[in-house]
């Protein structure tokens, strides 16, 4: 088994151990549907140190051509934003001195368009080669609105990265994406349909 095999191998585990991928209880995402898997983006971020060493372990799968060629990291508010915030000081910390420091960039959520990326952070992705962050990758939408609105902004999106890939994306945004761990998860039911619910299996509290 090579590096990278290992590598997501053991994000595998410590994911689960961590009680942050969860891939055998009844959740109720809120949203009308029900499933069996669920990352847990508090207790990722509980501990500092948990999310520094993912997103490690997240920058050595990278291709070197990401790694030094990203301008500004960024993410959606909050798992996301805390991602690329890390991964961001981590790139920085293997800079040359002569080169300029990497930027960090957050969207935040916005009632009429999901997300948006206020004039402040606008102006530093202008020009700049972005790579975005998200704690998990569902359907891909969440990236493609952030690549979007990177585009708006005059910059250009170069690589998507995410600790968890459900490996179910109905969008592509074109570019190289990289995965700490994936997983195909079962598909996610209408809290009416549910079999778990039938079965009398209660919600998973946590």
């Amino acid at each position: 088994m090579g590096r990278r095999e290992d590598l997501r191998q053991k994000a595998m585990e410590d994911l689960q151990r961590f009680e942050v991928l969860m891939l055998d209880g009844h959740f109720d995402f809120g949203n009308g549907y029900h499933g069996q898997v669920y990352l847990n983006p508090h207790q990722l971020f509980r501990y500092p140190s948990t999310i520094w060493r993912f997103s490690q372990d997240l920058i050595e799968l990278m291709p070197a051509s990401l790694v030094e060629d990203a301008d500004v990291v960024a993410g959606p508010v909050t798992g996301g934003a805390l991602l690329a915030h890390t991964i961001a000081g981590l790139l920085d910390s293997r800079r040359a001195l002569t080169q300029p420091a990497r930027l960090f960039a957050p969207f935040a959520p916005d009632g009429g368009r999901g997300l948006a990326l206020k004039s402040f952070y606008r102006s530093q992705i202008a020009g700049k080669r972005v790579l975005l962050a998200d704690d998990v990758r569902n359907t891909g939408q969440t990236f493609e609105r952030c690549a979007a609105l990177v585009r708006e902004a005059g910059g250009t999106v170069i690589g998507t990265v995410e600790i968890y890939d459900r490996m179910e994306p109905i969008v592509d945004v074109g570019v190289p994406n990289i995965a700490l761990a994936e997983y195909r998860a079962p598909d996610n039911v209408p809290a009416a349909e549910c079999p778990l619910c039938r079965a009398g299996r209660p919600v998973t509290a946590f």
